[in-house]
């Protein structure tokens, strides 16, 4: 029933940009802070930034400056733009709700950054 679809993946070098979009239902983005999780091979899930219901933002210290996520109300969407990437950066990407729900976790989007 719940679905959360990420896209915008994929291969870029070093200092490269690239934008994700995480699409969900009206219930669970109007009642919800939204969030961008990360995970390396290795090593545990992160939180990378989130966005609350009255549109405050906050940013792993990791990210910040570099990342920036927004939402858009009336596509259920969840942005999260990554610019000025390094390597560091390459996990899968997840987008949930925060706290999570372990239910709403899905496939991620691949995120490489090459030297």
């Amino acid at each position: 029933q719940v679905q959360l679809v990420e896209s915008g993946g994929g291969l870029v070098q070093a200092g490269g940009s690239l934008k994700l979009s995480c699409t969900t239902s009206t219930n669970i983005f109007l009642t919800n802070i939204m969030a961008w999780y990360r995970q390396a091979p290795g090593k545990q899930r992160e939180l990378v930034a989130d966005i609350h219901i009255g549109g405050s933002e906050n940013y792993a210290d990791s990210v910040k400056g570099r990342f920036t996520i927004s939402r858009n109300y009336p596509k259920n969407t969840v942005y999260l733009q990554m610019n000025s990437l390094k390597p560091e950066d390459t996990a899968i990407y997840y987008c949930n709700v925060k706290p999570p729900k372990n239910e709403y976790w899905g496939q991620g989007a691949q995120v490489t950054v090459s030297s």
